[in-house]
């Protein structure tokens, strides 16, 4: 038998843990986030489920993993698509980040219940979360468009008497960094913003816009207009 080179072994190994990540992805959407054990992994790929402990000592350090992945996955797109857009352009880049985020959850379905939808029962993430540097990325992209958009929107927002305490302290601490002289009121604007990104899609991934409209596509897009309407932006063209 031909001896594994080093090189092949690694690949071989990656290969083995990929397909360990997308056969758990796979038990959650049919079964549930409860569904996700090594033992059931184990038996779905023909393996032991001592060799499957050779990847991830425990389930908590495949479910970290899978977040980390996912999480990171979602926002390299969203990252990318807002940049498909000039920063001259605060509407474009709204659109585009909204769009791919729409289309990523509905591509991704089981990797957006990791994320933003059903907790892993008995799951324990490590300190500071599963995708810490997902997360950041993810606060400060969202931030970063309204940031953008801040001159033109402030005047269009109810008064309000936000405070930095209002607000987690990471998160403050994040935003007075990144975006200096940025008010407290803009980080509340960012949050109402990530609700509106989010409700429709939500609603769509868990089949509750099924049976509403044939065209939610079209309802996401107008939801999309409105918000610009609101921060007091004009898509161009």
């Amino acid at each position: 038998m031909e001896e594994q080179t080093p090189n092949r072994r690694a690949r071989l190994r990656a290969e083995t843990g990929a397909e360990i990540k997308t056969i758990a992805l796979k038990l959650m959407a049919a079964s549930g986030p409860d569904a996700i054990t090594l033992r059931a992994i184990a038996r779905d790929m023909g393996m032991t489920a001592g060799a499957i402990y050779g990847y991830y000592a425990t389930r908590d350090d495949l479910i970290t993993t899978l977040i980390r992945d996912v999480h990171t996955s979602l926002i390299d797109t969203l990252e990318a698509a807002r940049d498909t857009a000039p920063r001259d352009d605060p509407a474009g880049r709204v659109l585009s980040w909204a769009r791919a985020f729409r289309e990523w959850a509905l591509a991704h379905p089981e990797g957006f219940r990791l994320v933003y939808g059903d907790p892993v029962p008995g799951y324990v993430a490590p300190d500071g979360g599963a995708a810490p540097e997902a997360q950041r990325r993810t606060c400060s992209g969202l931030t970063g468009l309204v940031a953008a958009a801040w001159a033109q929107a402030e005047p269009r927002q109810p008064r309000g008497d936000h405070q930095w305490s209002d607000f987690d302290p990471h998160l403050a601490a994040l935003v007075r960094e990144q975006f200096p002289g940025l008010p407290p009121a803009a980080v509340a604007l960012a949050l109402r913003v990530w609700g509106r990104l989010h409700g429709l899609v939500a609603l769509e991934v868990y089949g509750h816009l099924r049976h509403q409209t044939r065209e939610p596509e079209k309802v996401y897009r107008e939801e999309m207009l409105d918000l610009l309407s609101s921060l007091g932006l004009i898509p161009r063209g």
